[in-house]
């Protein structure tokens, strides 16, 4: 019997079939890393814990599955810094380098998710799970890598509040707001409760740097004003009182005082100055030197005196006689004395009956009239013979 060939197309459904069960019974166990849809990126508040969930699927013949180990790394990764190990697990050992990381189930299981306490900050970056599948001669049969990102969020921290400017009626003022730590930053927001509720918005608001600006005070804006400091995850509130004053308050009055009497003492301390130097000027031009010289005494110069016919002492018969003292820079100029110079003789009656001869004019034509104002006094002189005798 000659058995007839098949179709090409029988043959290759028989081919497709050993194919399709050679892939159904693998010869060794195969790794498959889960994370749930939409959990890849998590977002939590520091404070508080989280989950970042995987488990893990071993396919393959049953003995190898048995016979098989699994080696669990949990590591973690900032930005910027290198990745380090935070959890790891091996034959049923679990060990972690922070009291605040574990597994979510400390016996071995399928679940290997990792359980987050106490949040902070810091906790933010990617997180890696990596599963290795390990037979019995510990060698790595099969292994796979699954990686989160966790970002932790923090709710403001409580506000400072400020007032900048000095409130009086008609001024300007600018109340500050700003919280020191947020994430992401906050945005600010100014109200005023009642009695007289009021919600501040731009341009007098800025939200972003939790600045109110109060242009043109007036008293009935006096009152407490309130900022609050939000972002998604938490809030936190100040409050700042305005007293709008209708007048300079008292440190500006004393200030303006003190500046007065300041200025006033300047300028009595200027004119004191200015009549002392006046007087500084005036006093030299009176003063009388002490160390001055006295002016010299003109001496009557020998053989110039003659003795008249009648007995009285005649003047000095010549001017050139009078020899003045030598000029000297600052002495005082020598004014003729009563001593020094010849006053005009009494007309006596001479004893030998002659007439008197008129009386010869003082020396350097100094009349007598001159020498009476000057305070010059006359003296009386003795008469004299022609012997010389006094008669």
């Amino acid at each position: 019997m000659i058995s007839l060939p098949r179709p090409p197309a029988t043959n290759l459904l028989r081919l497709l079939f050993l194919g399709l069960s050679t892939l159904a019974s693998p010869s060794r166990a195969q790794l498959e890393l889960h994370v749930p849809a939409g959990l890849s990126r998590l977002q939590a508040v520091e404070g508080a814990e989280v989950v970042l969930p995987v488990w893990y699927t071993l396919q393959g013949e049953v003995s190898s599955i048995q016979g098989s180990k699994v080696f669990l790394i949990w590591l973690f990764k900032q930005e910027g810094k290198e990745q380090i190990q935070v959890l790891s697990r091996f034959n049923g050992n679990t060990t972690s380098n922070s009291p605040r990381v574990s597994l979510l189930y400390p016996k071995p299981s399928w679940n290997v998710s990792l359980h987050l306490q106490g949040l902070q900050e810091t906790d933010s970056g990617s997180y890696s799970c990596s599963v290795n599948v390990l037979d019995s001669q510990n060698t790595v049969r099969d292994s796979g890598v699954k990686t989160l990102e966790l970002n932790v969020l923090v709710p403001p921290a409580p506000p400072s509040c400020r007032l900048l400017g000095v409130p009086r009626v008609g001024t300007n003022v600018t109340l500050s707001c700003q919280s020191p730590r947020s994430k992401p930053a906050a945005q600010y927001q100014w109200e005023r409760p009642p009695p007289s509720p009021q919600v501040f918005f731009a341009p007098v608001l800025d939200a972003t740097h939790g600045s109110l600006r109060l242009t043109n005070l007036s008293t009935s804006m006096s009152g407490v004003y309130i900022c609050k400091a939000h972002n998604m995850v938490g809030s936190a509130r100040c409050n700042v009182t305005l007293e709008v004053s209708t007048g300079p308050r008292a440190a500006v009055v004393a200030g303006a005082v003190v500046g007065i009497l300041i200025g006033l003492g300047l300028l009595a301390g200027l004119v004191l100055l200015y009549q002392r130097w006046g007087k500084s000027l005036e006093e030299p031009a009176n003063d009388i030197k002490e160390d001055a010289i006295a002016p010299r005494t003109l001496p009557w110069p020998k053989g110039s005196d003659t003795i008249s016919k009648n007995g009285t002492l005649s003047s000095v018969t010549s001017a050139g006689a009078l020899r003045p003292p030598s000029s000297r820079p600052g002495a005082l100029t020598p004014t003729p004395s009563i001593s020094s110079q010849a006053l005009p003789s009494s007309r006596l009656p001479r004893t030998d009956g002659a007439h008197p001869k008129p009386t010869a004019p003082s020396p350097a034509g100094v009349s007598s009239s001159a020498l009476s104002r000057m305070g010059a006094v006359p003296v009386m002189v003795p008469a004299q013979s022609q012997a010389g005798s006094l008669v």
